[in-house]
């Protein structure tokens, strides 16, 4: 059997992603534990530690950051499965691996038995991470003495119903607003601006390159409503066609719908995805461009805001944007709105060299500097739950 996962201090990463063929039926998931908690390759590394490095995205890097700060010793990211056959479990590395447990339905927020019966076999982790829509509150009480963190990742503040928030020991927001939302919920409750996507940024994973800067801007967004596209289509349809613009698609149903309305205004936009692409393509793709651009106005505070700037592209984002303005300072990118967006990709298009956004990363966001912040709160709550 498995080592618990309290052998060694431990972060456990919970999203809302719900994977796997569907039965056609919500049905409860048994409550045995998944093979993967059984089999020898699956057991938690307890090793020698070994120096780490932090990628990926926000899945990874909050975790990864943990382990190469010396406040956990090892990670794992929990997804919910759905159907039939064996959940899947992988190892990434030696620090970091991956499991999914059988969902009992798919009505968020989400409970699993699996889940439950691990954690009862097993233990709870050091830290859990929430992510999103959630996960039943039977969980959250297993994990009582867990460190619990929170983050929406999307612009409502706590995406989870009272039940469920009020197990959570730190809301991370990616503006006041959110924090305020979240102290009018449950007042005295810890949150701090520290959205995971872009403090966490990882400086060698976007990098500038040696490339020659043959489209203008770029928009790697999923092609999803809240992201806007449509605010960047009205923006080009404005200006001369000799503007040229890059989306990238990791996934998104509205991909092959913008795909018909770039051809039919004549916009001058070229697509890649989905599916996504890896990330070190995205990064070669972000260096063909000479900023990035950012058009939702109900979104979180997007990875890609920091991941453009370590890339070397200063940003263009939309006033309204409802979490993290914070991100675009005078060295980083500007800010315009709707109506105003179009006459700021021309100013950016002239100005983009004289920004100097990858040092301002360097300087404040990196996950370096933000986790400092988040390791005080974390000991923290700590010391207080001992």
């Amino acid at each position: 059997m498995a080592a618990p996962l309290t052998a060694r201090r431990s972060v456990v990463v919970i999203s809302d992603w719900v994977d796997g063929q569907h039965p056609g039926y919500d049905r409860p998931s048994s409550a045995m534990l998944p093979t993967h908690a059984t089999t020898p390759e699956s057991q938690p590394w307890i090793g020698d530690l070994v120096p780490i490095d932090v990628t990926g995205g926000y899945l990874e890097r909050l975790p990864l950051a943990l382990v190469a700060a010396g406040i956990v010793d090892q990670a794992e990211i929990w997804h919910h499965w759905r159907g039939e056959d064996e959940p899947p479990f992988r190892r990434n590395n030696a620090v970091l691996a991956r499991r999914a447990f059988r969902i009992d339905d798919e009505h968020a927020p989400f409970s699993s038995s699996q889940m439950n019966a691990f954690i009862e076999a097993f233990g709870a982790p050091h830290i859990l991470v929430v992510f999103g829509l959630g996960v039943a509150p039977d969980l959250l009480e297993l994990c009582a003495n867990s460190v619990i963190l929170y983050n929406s990742i999307d612009a409502p503040s706590l995406r989870v119903p009272r039940q469920v928030s009020e197990h959570f020991d730190l809301v991370l927001t990616g503006a006041q607003w959110q924090s305020d939302e979240v102290e009018a919920r449950h007042p005295g409750m810890r949150t701090a601006i520290l959205p995971v996507g872009p403090e966490f940024a990882a400086a060698d994973q976007f990098r500038p390159l040696d490339t020659p800067k043959d489209v203008d801007l770029i928009y790697v967004a999923a092609a999803q409503p809240y992201k806007r596209h449509d605010i960047l289509f009205d923006a080009l349809a404005q200006l001369p066609r000799d503007v040229r613009a890059l989306c990238v698609f990791g996934y998104g149903e509205d991909a092959d719908a913008l795909r018909r309305r770039a051809r039919d205004q004549n916009l001058s936009i070229e697509f890649v995805g989905p599916p996504g692409v890896p990330i070190e393509e995205v990064n070669r793709l972000m260096n063909h461009a000479r900023f990035g651009v950012v058009c939702g106005i109900d979104d979180g505070a997007p990875a890609i805001l920091t991941e453009y700037m370590l890339a070397g592209l200063p940003v263009l984002a939309n006033a309204e944007l409802r979490c993290g303005l914070q991100f675009i300072l005078p060295e980083t990118g500007m800010t315009a709105s709707t109506n105003g967006f179009a006459d700021a990709i021309l100013t950016m298009r002239k100005t983009y060299e004289e920004f100097r956004p990858r040092q301002a990363v360097l300087e404040r966001w990196t996950w370096q500097h933000s986790i400092v912040r988040l390791r005080a709160i974390i000991q923290q709550i700590h010391d207080a739950k001992q």
